[in-house]
């Protein structure tokens, strides 16, 4: 029999972040590009809270949303979304973010599986609004994110965020209830079948704005300021928007400009020390530093995630930059962080190369995490930072289950979420990504990693973008192609890049072919498409079959 303690039980709840902000860091500012002007707003984190109570007794009062009804978000990052966030969350019901990068058709039905109430979109994506809004049958109200005087944008009949609020009361009480209740909807980008919709808790939101806050994980405080680059829309924003109030860090919101001369400026403007995104953003940043001779000294820290960090653009940022680059790994279905790169003290003693090979590791497991590699037969491997197998992953924000019964054989029989990864872990917790299960090139009975392939590829002068894919071989089963995006008004030469890749891989790993193409298909989260890849080279013969 256990012995139970005498502690409160407190539900965790997310409006208790932003009242613990405007509290304790209530002059702390959330400072936006507004994505319709493009010009800089301010407010306060206090300011944030009461237009939030405003928010919550419109969607009440005007717009008749109760406990537990989906309202949508098809929009940038601003302060209005963060509104939105803390607002229909706060008051019972679920925030679904929507991708705006996916097909109108893919909108339509994650709007309709959902059975969204309301949605909130921007300016910019008044067009896919006026395309789809016939065909949402559940949704009841649209909202333009902005005021009055750019309503002119959009043809579809909607109401405007300023006057919708500004009609309200700030007088709104946070009700308390159960923590497990459903607070974010967010669907996975849907590369093979339907997208699946994962259902975030109170709970696992709030337990994974505290994991973040941990200094080897996000780790700001009161003292830091956060660019997320990440989308809102993209497993929220890496919980960033709930980390930083938590802790009272100044939030800076890039809304639709994310160019490298707009993040730029946004980080030179407001001193931003903390950046994160995918690696296509901090490639087009790089390209924009190198061809201006700018700088961004401001900049400590840059998390990476979405896909591997490329070695180069580790050596160029820290090499040229003193910036420190890490990397992190996780899914929608995880909240999403799993593991984030953080050196440990041992390290301090290596040489750089032997620092770097750590860093492009995707990370020690963030506490809360747990993982398993298990073979083909499901025999768990052991941490031995060689024996690679397929990540099985739990915990507190890590979903049991996909919205409304999809992919159940995501997971196990005993409670475990299968990733879809192929890794292995270290004795210290490292984990090494070596592929996507889908994406691993099978060669002779051997697999071949096409992260690896593709990172020492990256590292030629002439590669902006490269991909690995295995193409059918009628002697060794699959080789690579290696598709490669040159830099701009370079044209390479296919030799030269075997030629370098034969000093930097395994032999029998080289690819038996290099293409080239114009511009690199990018999915809607920011990752090379090799669904698309595979596509486009479906009949592609290898020059030769004696490789």
């Amino acid at each position: 029999m256990t012995f139970r303690a005498h502690m409160m039980d407190c539900p965790l709840m997310i409006s208790d972040i932003l009242v613990h902000a405007a509290k304790c860091h209530g002059g702390q500012e959330i400072v936006t590009r507004l994505p319709e002007t493009g010009e800089i707003h301010r407010e306060t984190y206090a300011e944030a809270h009461t237009r939030t109570k405003q928010l919550a007794n419109a969607l009440r009062k005007k717009l008749k949303i109760r406990e537990g009804d989906r309202v949508a978000t098809i929009a940038w990052n601003s302060h209005r979304h963060f509104e939105l966030y803390y607002g229909i969350s706060g008051m019972g019901a679920v925030v679904h973010t929507v991708n705006p990068r996916l097909d109108p058709k893919q909108i339509v039905w994650m709007l309709e599986h959902a059975q969204a109430k309301a949605v909130f979109f921007d300016k910019q994506f008044a067009p896919i609004v006026d395309g789809i809004s016939k065909m949402c049958k559940s949704v009841k109200n649209w909202v333009l994110m902005t005021d009055k005087s750019h309503a002119d944008a959009v043809k579809t009949k909607c109401k405007t965020y300023e006057e919708l609020i500004a009609e309200q009361s700030s007088d709104f009480d946070w009700p308390v209830f159960d923590e497990y209740t459903a607070a974010g909807l967010c669907y996975t980008s849907g590369t093979t079948g339907d997208p699946k919709g994962v259902l975030y808790s109170h709970r696992s939101n709030v337990l994974h704005a505290m994991a973040c806050s941990a200094s080897d994980v996000i780790g700001v405080g009161a003292r830091g300021t956060l660019l997320p680059v990440v989308p809102m829309f993209h497993v929220n924003a890496w919980g960033i928007p709930y980390a930083a109030p938590m802790n009272g860090a100044k939030l800076v919101m890039p809304g639709a400009q994310m160019d490298g001369k707009s993040i730029h400026e946004l980080i030179e403007g407001e001193k931003v020390n903390y950046v994160a995104g995918v690696p296509t953003v901090w490639l087009g940043l790089l390209n924009y530093l190198e061809q201006e001779g700018k700088r961004i000294d401001s900049i400590e820290r840059v998390l990476i995630g979405g896909s591997a960090l490329p070695e180069a653009l580790l050596r160029a940022y820290e090499d040229k930059y003193d910036v420190v680059m890490q990397q992190g790994w996780g899914m929608t279905e995880m909240s999403p962080l799993g593991t984030v790169n953080a050196s440990l003290p041992k390290h301090d003693a290596l040489d750089r190369e032997e620092q770097i090979k750590i860093k492009l590791k995707q990370g020690r497991l963030v506490f809360g995490v747990g993982m398993r590699i298990v073979d083909d037969e499901g025999k768990e491997l052991p941490w031995d930072g060689k024996s690679s197998g397929h990540v099985q992953v739990r915990g507190p924000w890590i979903a049991s289950a996909y919205y409304r019964g999809a992919g159940a054989d995501s997971f196990t029989e005993d409670g475990w979420f299968r990733t879809g990864d192929v890794a292995y872990l270290d004795g210290d917790g490292y984990m090494t990504i070596t592929d996507r299960s889908k994406d691993v090139i099978k060669t002779g009975g051997e697999w071949i990693s096409s992260i690896d392939l593709e990172n020492a590829a990256m590292g030629h002068p002439d590669v902006a973008m490269a991909a690995a894919v295995g193409m059918p071989h009628p002697k060794w089963q699959e080789r690579p192609l290696l598709v490669v995006q040159p830099k701009p008004g370079i044209t390479p030469d296919a030799g030269s890049i075997l030629d370098y890749l034969r000093g930097q891989v395994p032999k029998w790993w080289v690819p038996d072919a290099v293409e080239f193409i114009d511009e690199m298909p990018i999915g809607a989260t920011g990752k090379i498409l090799k669904t698309k890849l595979r596509e486009i080279y479906k009949d592609y013969e290898f020059p030769t079959v004696d490789a």
